[in-house]
């Protein structure tokens, strides 16, 4: 298939579209992503070619993890798997683009933009359409409302529990409460309330201030069906001490504490809750509640206490955390460890950094991937590329550790800090011979570094080529952001509106600062239909 791009370039711009075979590709929940056919593009522009792949709709695959070892809601954190097929992925973009393409959105104004297109009346809409396209809304409730609203409305259309735990969510975190209510009231009718579904209204209730509202719905979560139990109890006291409202959870808990069972985990709420709060005194003595109702305290309770000292680099206190775990025959494991020393990187003591890690190894403790990582990057923060670079490539093979994809992008991000760009090539090139596939983080500092260099026309195109024909990545925002930035640094603003173009294309919304820079160099080159372009986009709020 050939065609024509339009970029409202005063450069003369020919474009060939290839399709390739479809690439099945995984849709992951809290992420932007879709499957999607490829289509390459070959462009000319300055005199040169140049090489990318873009899907129609495409962003790069990320997966949200948790960064505290006690998280309450992480069950139900799990990724969920859309892989669309060619008519559910054509189905997802034209309604995508009907939505995108209108001049004001609210929830009627996108229902009935959806209902009279005629497009959509024949159209077999799925579940797995839908549910796709509602992890892609960001903060636009209205949007996914209208949409939410329309497909329900489909003679024989029938949401699934994803689709309104996902609306319940986005409406409890946009402070829009009572629509949230009522549409809760709906799935408590239809049957459709889960514990997920309770998680998540707590934590917005309590998001949004609302903090008795959440105890309320605690309380008669018997209306709905579900019980007050040991696990619902420590959903609420978990959310109260992750908004600061240790205070309130400890009065719900010795309200309910006769009813209802403690278990270790309700401590380790408590434990962490006094943390955030800065008050590690209350932690401690939680400690000792904790043993007279008949619990231990573990690795994750002590490591906790330890992290809140290393907050407040109270490096001493840590010192005779690690020993009372040692004396309490409850050693530290390589989460406490890795925990210490990325604490100790912002004092810039390396040495200090290289005791623990000496401390950990005579422990007979066994660092792992991400204890690595954490090294790694400290040293080469630190300017100790030899001493990265030995661990990196010696020492953990001689552990028996792999390295992931993450070491192999810490690795090439500290070579291109210090301009070793042959070095952060070699380990590109390692990445082939692993297990490990490049992302975009993979490539963004050797981009930013072409720029740096002014390497622009071989290195910069050879490693664009790489990301799209080679690995058949797309861009995402910050690559996008970081690619028109740099070409509007170096003078290639040609370039620079034909990406912006793209990325447009693709249902990403750019940066205002990306479009102001892109429009105040516009207007020095007499690019007149872009500036009025990135003027219309700037009025129209897209942006």
């Amino acid at each position: 298939m050939q065609g024509l791009l339009d970029v409202s370039s005063p450069t003369s711009l020919y474009v060939s579209i290839a399709r390739r075979d479809l690439y099945f590709c995984k849709v992951l929940i809290f992420t932007s992503s879709a499957c999607l056919s490829t289509v390459f593009r070959n462009f000319e522009a300055n005199h040169c070619m140049y090489c990318t792949s873009l899907p129609l709709i495409g962003k790069e695959n990320k997966s949200i993890k948790s960064t505290s070892d006690h998280e309450v809601l992480d069950q139900f954190a799990t990724i969920h798997d859309f892989v669309l097929g060619p008519e559910e992925h054509e189905c997802a973009h034209k309604i995508r683009c009907t939505i995108l393409n209108l001049q004001s959105r609210n929830v009627n104004v996108v229902m009935q933009a959806l209902q009279s297109n005629h497009n959509f009346h024949q159209m077999q809409l799925t579940t797995n359409t839908v549910d796709s396209l509602l992890q892609n809304f960001g903060d636009d409730w209205q949007s996914a409302m209208g949409l939410f609203q329309w497909a329900g409305s489909r003679p024989g259309y029938k949401h699934t529990t994803y689709a309104y735990n996902k609306i319940v969510d986005l409406l409890g975190k946009m402070k829009q409460i009572d629509h949230m209510w009522d549409l809760v009231e709906k799935m408590r009718i239809e049957g459709f309330i889960t514990l997920e579904t309770v998680a998540k209204i707590m934590r917005r209730l309590v998001g949004a201030g609302r903090w008795k509202d959440a105890v309320s719905f605690f309380y008669d979560l018997g209306r709905i069906g579900l019980a007050k139990d040991t696990k619902t109890m420590n959903f609420l006291l978990d959310t109260l001490c992750k908004e600061k409202k240790v205070e309130v959870a400890r009065e719900v808990f010795m309200e309910l504490k006769a009813q209802i069972p403690a278990d270790a985990y309700t401590f380790n709420i408590f434990v962490h809750g006094w943390c955030i709060a800065r008050r590690i005194e209350e932690a401690i003595w939680t400690i000792q509640e904790m043993r007279g109702y008949g619990f231990q305290p573990s690795v994750i309770t002590y490591s906790t206490i330890l992290m809140a000292h290393c907050k407040q680099s109270n490096f001493c206190k840590v010192y005779e955390v690690l020993d009372e775990m040692v004396a309490d025959d409850c050693p530290p494991n390589v989460v406490t460890y890795t925990i210490i020393i990325n604490s100790l990187a912002r004092t810039q003591d390396v040495e200090q950094v290289l005791d623990v890690v000496n401390r950990m190894k005579s422990s007979g403790c066994k660092p792992d991937t991400r204890f690595y990582n954490t090294l790694i990057n400290i040293l080469g923060k630190a300017g100790r590329l030899d001493d990265a670079f030995h661990i990196f490539e010696i020492e953990m093979g001689m552990n028996g550790v792999k390295p992931d994809i993450s070491t192999y992008n810490i690795m090439i991000s500290i070579f291109c800090q210090h301009n070793q760009e042959q070095n952060a090539l070699h380990v590109l090139k390692e990445i082939e011979y692993s297990p490990c596939k490049p992302v975009l983080q993979t490539y963004n500092p050797l981009l930013k570094l072409c720029f740096r260099m002014g390497k622009i026309d071989d290195q910069l195109k050879s490693l664009l080529s790489d990301i799209t024909t080679k690995h058949h990545l797309s861009f995402d925002l910050d690559t996008y952001t970081l690619l028109i930035h740099g070409l509007c640094g170096t003078g290639h603003v040609e370039w620079a509106y034909f990406l912006f173009n793209e990325m447009l294309g693709q249902e990403i919304v750019p940066r205002i600062r990306t479009c102001r820079l892109l429009m105040d160099l516009a207007i020095q080159k007499n690019m007149d239909v872009a500036v009025e372009r990135i003027k219309s986009l700037i009025s129209r709020s897209k942006v």
